[in-house]
């Protein structure tokens, strides 16, 4: 006689996720990224199931003001390009700071993020 083992799953009332605000101002960069993808994927709770959408949704303020360590503001480059000659481009992190925090932010979250 086999033995079917039982699949037991939570079942709970599906919100729509809240809302959390985080200050960015002096939170280094990479921790402050990491800890809103964890909040992003929904780990931060305890019923966090990886087959399941339970994520929050995430406020960002004074995206201007994060940290980073070193001397990654005046050397750290983001590199896009389209695979057209001469298309590459280069910014500096102390360039974009000043004119688009935002990206950063999503930059660093995106890519602690699964695909």
């Amino acid at each position: 006689m086999i033995n079917k083992l039982k699949h037991y799953s939570i079942k709970e009332k599906k919100d729509s996720g809240n809302w959390i605000l985080i200050d960015a101002e002096g939170q280094t960069l990479g921790r402050m990224a990491s800890n809103i993808a964890m909040i992003l994927m929904g780990k931060n709770k305890p019923s966090y199931i990886s087959n399941d959408i339970s994520g929050d949704f995430v406020v960002l303020i004074n995206a201007s003001k994060v940290k980073v360590s070193g001397k990654k503001y005046f050397d750290k480059e983001y590199i896009t390009h389209t695979t057209r000659p001469g298309s590459t481009k280069i910014r500096k992190f102390s360039n974009l700071i000043d004119t688009n925090p935002e990206y950063i932010v999503n930059k660093a979250v995106k890519g602690m993020l699964p695909k």
